[in-house]
């Protein structure tokens, strides 16, 4: 099932929802291609949708549910990614070991 909250998270000049799923990050991500969302909305666990969607991805089907659902919909699901477990996209630093003088 899709989920959405409310557009009600100011950023860049606009309100945004997010958008998860309680399947899959598969599902997720066919849903968001049929919203028009594009790839770079997913942010590790969910895609950011400004409020303009809102209302077709509620068409589409998703179900509109409080915020503080979400993330216990992911938990159940054990699709939670929070940002503190996620790896940064830069390359990781050597480890210290692995160094050479000039490190």
């Amino acid at each position: 099932m899709i989920y959405v909250d409310r557009p009600a998270w100011p950023a860049r000049g606009r309100l945004w929802s997010h958008l998860i799923s309680d399947v899959s990050f598969a599902e997720l991500h066919v849903f968001a291609e049929a919203l028009g969302a594009p790839r770079r909305g997913f942010d590790r666990d969910h895609y950011d949708i400004p409020a303009e969607r809102f209302v077709t991805a509620v068409w589409l089907g998703a179900r509109v549910v409080p915020s503080r659902d979400l993330v216990r919909l992911l938990r159940a699901a054990n699709l939670r990614r929070p940002k503190h477990l996620t790896r940064p996209t830069s390359s990781p630093r050597p480890d210290r070991a692995d160094c050479q003088p000039d490190c």
